[in-house]
């Protein structure tokens, strides 16, 4: 859950670093650091608590020259955020690493690392592997093999890049389980956990398998694979734009993501559809002969992607034809189960290198189910390689910690994968191309529904002295709750639970009374008068209720309810409708409360760490 970024240049490339690690900076950011070895052998080092701009300040104060570097924005594992447990750690004053991931077996390491007389100066298991990287040193011919025997003896899951001061020309990149790509350039190459640090300047790049171990010069990158033989990865060129990362006219990358979810839903939807049906070809050339054969769904993903997940369960069950599961990936790879016959996994992850959903993944395809298709926003990550079906997202780069669009696209795929899958059990073409027109509605409906951005935003003034929330919902609603809650609480750091709203008097009601704000969604459906009934329960006990809700849902504003009128859609979509103005509210409630809203405390982005 760092972020790494490395180069091998003729110039000194401390500011191309300190540029990567800003666009990285969504990964972590309790501290940072760079180092950079001159061509002399001189090994320099700056690092800083806090957010990317402390080290840059620190750098331009300073000065860091060199042509080798390796740079380090961190989300703290092992050792509180501070200095001494900042990223690059220092060996004998001559080996620098960065490491991203956890290294299980620290402990007994460090102790025999100590035991031959090497002092430990942080409390990370981090500075275990420079240490280990010196030691390997002392008795193999290259800083290459020397990375390859340390490999060996680490467990856990890490990406690390390792420099030496004595052989400044070159960096020394090892894969296991946290991902990494090589960027290609004209006389110098770079290495870095994500595309988007590299792309001021390359869009030439090359992905690293598990196991992979790299090294790069100025004019070379040498790869072996995790059984040391020379392997050549395909190197392609980037789709993403090198303005990806800018704000635009925005103040904050989530504002801005959730701007662009019309856009993102056009273009998921692109190329995906004809007649207004979905094409079973959206998930992969031989999705037609596997979804055919699907008789029960299980789902894993982890944080907003369980939540997609969840309420995929009523549409995979209703439009589908077929049972459904839904798992928080941590918990399905450490327990037994039983794997039904003709069963599809479907893995939701908007980076693809989510650690325990790649994990469960793996765990899953030991386990005899029929096929795996990944839900995943990033083309070449670990959980694309390794599924037998993919949708590609193309929600474009998601830098808020707090997930908008990725989200909204999520659940577009995996209602496309629920009508596929229907018409293979006998949906008709009426009801799929019913399902077609609605999706192809949504990206004008939900431009519809941003316009209600400036009465939301009067709305979460009331939030101000809110210390707690209760999110409500029915059917496949609740989930979208539970999303309403999770944003407010990431963001604004207000304590918000989402409860299915029948099961109000077992238990939440206790809860109930005129401090705690009631947000309910209620959309014009099927279940929305047993919705009144329970809204009525809040109400008899004094509770502050605000309610989205459609025109024709029949809800009036008073002194006890506060309702705002979300456009008119299609039932079928409304979980993607109506995740919209709770999205907005907990962006406004965030900014009243003065939080930081694209990188909210404890949080990082991409989670590859368990």
């Amino acid at each position: 859950m760092c972020g790494i970024v490395g180069a091998v240049a003729q110039r000194d490339i401390a500011d191309i670093l300190l540029t990567g690690l800003k666009s990285l900076e969504y990964r972590g950011y309790d501290s940072a650091g760079i180092a950079t070895a001159e061509s002399d052998g001189k090994l320099n080092r700056i690092r800083r608590v806090g957010k990317v701009k402390m080290l840059a300040d620190a750098v331009a104060e300073h000065g860091l020259p060199g042509g080798t570097g390796i740079a380090h924005t961190r989300w703290a594992t092992h050792g509180e955020p501070n200095e001494k447990n900042a990223h690059p750690h220092v060996s004998s004053d001559r080996i620098a690493v960065v490491h991203n991931g956890i290294i299980e077996n620290h402990a007994p390491l460090r102790e025999k690392l100590k035991s031959l007389g090497y002092e430990f100066l942080s409390d990370t298991d981090t500075e275990v592997i420079a240490h280990l990287v010196d030691h390997e040193l002392k008795t193999s011919n290259s800083l290459f093999g020397a990375v390859q025997a340390a490999s060996r003896q680490l467990e856990g899951a890490y990406g690390m890049v390792i420099m030496d001061r004595e052989q400044p020309e070159r960096l020394i990149g090892s894969r296991s389980g946290s991902p990494f790509v090589i960027g290609y350039g004209i006389g110098e190459h770079f290495i870095a956990s994500d595309q988007l640090a590299l792309l001021p300047v390359t869009r030439k790049f090359a992905i690293l398998e598990e196991g992979d171990v790299a090294e790069i010069t100025r004019h070379s990158v040498t790869i072996v694979d995790i059984d040391g033989n020379a392997v050549e990865r395909p190197v392609e060129e980037s789709s993403f734009s090198h303005d990806a990362s800018d704000k635009g006219p925005f103040r904050h990358y989530m504002e801005k993501e959730i701007h662009e979810q019309p856009i993102a839903i056009q273009r998921t939807l692109e190329g995906r559809l004809a007649d207004g049906i979905v094409l079973d070809s959206a998930f992969g050339e031989d999705a037609s002969e596997l979804l055919s054969k699907v008789e029960h769904v299980q789902i894993i993903a982890c944080g907003t992607s369980f939540h997609a997940g969840m309420t995929a369960r009523y549409w995979l069950e209703s439009f589908g034809g077929v049972t459904c599961n839904v798992e928080i990936a941590s918990e399905y790879r450490y327990r037994e189960s039983v794997v039904r016959p003709n069963s599809l996994l479907v893995t939701i992850s908007q980076s693809g290198e989510t650690a325990d959903t790649l994990a469960a993944l793996r765990l899953a395809q030991e386990q005899g189910y029929m096929t795996s298709l990944a839900i995943c926003n990033v083309p070449g990550s670990s959980l694309v390689r390794e599924s037998d079906m993919t949708y590609l997202m193309k929600a474009g780069a998601e830098i808020g910690v707090a997930s908008t669009k990725a989200f909204t696209v999520q659940l577009v795929g995996l209602l496309m994968l629920s009508a596929a899958i229907g018409r293979h059990n006998g949906m008709s073409d009426d009801k799929a191309r019913a399902i077609g027109s609605a999706l192809q509605s949504l990206p004008a409906k939900l431009e519809q529904t941003i316009g209600m951005d400036d009465a939301i935003q009067m709305l979460a003034e009331d939030f101000a002295d809110k210390h707690h929330s209760l999110f409500l919902g029915r059917g496949d609603q609740y989930p979208i709750a539970m999303e309403g809650a999770l944003k407010l609480k990431e963001i604004s750091y207000i304590h918000a639970e989402a409860y299915a709203a029948g099961e109000l008097k077992h238990g939440p009601l206790a809860l109930i009374d005129a401090e705690m704000p009631v947000i309910v969604v209620a959309p014009r459906n099927d279940l929305v008068e047993k919705l009144k009934s329970n809204v009525e329960e809040v109400r008899a006990r004094g509770g502050l209720m605000y309610v989205f809700a459609d025109a024709d849902a029949s809800f009036d504003s008073d002194d006890t309810m506060k309702v705002l009128e979300v456009p008119h859609c299609e039932s079928v979509v409304a979980p993607i409708v109506y995740t919209v103005p709770l999205q907005l509210l907990s962006y406004h409630v965030a900014l009243i409360k003065g939080t930081d809203v694209d990188q909210p405390r404890n949080l990082a982005k991409s989670v590859t760490v368990e």
